[in-house]
């Protein structure tokens, strides 16, 4: 009976698989119970996360909530549709034009205009008196309106159109300019305000700019 025995124990301590835990157990009637069980795998320690607390939602992905499956009711953003830039117009009627305002803006643009005759006069009478057109002009009709008989000399062109005299007449036309544009153009504000009454005045179409 205590040959059965040994024979039997150390055909239960060598008979394992290799690289098995061969743990000799308690005996029981005689026979030596063997463990043949792989050790658990190794796992790393992992940082501990707090449950969440009650009442806070759920937050997909989060520690013991799934998140979604991928793919599943994800939308993605259309493209933007490119629509063709779109211009406005206003059609607007100018049904009356105050007289007043008229005549201001009317006064300080024929005044301009009339600094700026001044000035061009002033230049152009330097110009041709540089390049001697005076001088020549002025004696070819010295010349011809000189008597034969030896009298006196004929009409001075160059004297008559001297830089003084020639300034105070374009000074006196620019004054007179002044007082006519400012006129007619409050006459013709009253003017306009009159027939727009009749039909309704000029009517006008404005664009914005892109």
């Amino acid at each position: 009976m205590s040959g059965a025995t040994g024979a039997a124990g150390g055909a239960g301590t060598t008979g394992g698989a290799p690289g098995s835990a061969n743990l000799s157990g308690p005996q029981e009637g005689g026979y030596t119970v063997t463990d043949t069980r792989q050790p658990p795998p190794h796992q790393p320690a992992s940082a501990y996360t707090p449950p969440p607390p009650a009442g806070a939602p759920a937050v997909p992905g989060g520690p013991g909530v799934p998140g979604p499956p991928a793919g599943a009711g994800v939308r993605r953003p259309r493209p933007a549709a490119r629509t063709v830039p779109r211009t406005r117009k206003a059609r607007l009627r100018v049904s009356k034009a105050d007289p007043w305002s008229v005549m201001k803006v009317s006064f300080l643009l024929s005044i301009a205009l009339g600094v700026c005759t001044i000035v061009a006069v002033a230049v152009l009478w330097m110009v041709l008196d540089t390049i001697g057109v005076f001088t020549t002009v002025g004696s070819t009709i010295s010349e011809a309106t000189t008597s034969e008989q030896g009298g006196k000399g004929g009409f001075d062109l160059v004297s008559f159109l001297s830089l003084s005299r020639v300034m105070t007449f374009t000074t006196i036309i620019a004054v007179i300019d002044v007082v006519l544009a400012t006129a007619l153009a409050t006459l013709g504000a009253f003017i306009y305000n009159l027939s727009a009454g009749f039909v309704g005045g000029v009517e006008l179409t404005l664009a914005e700019d892109e």
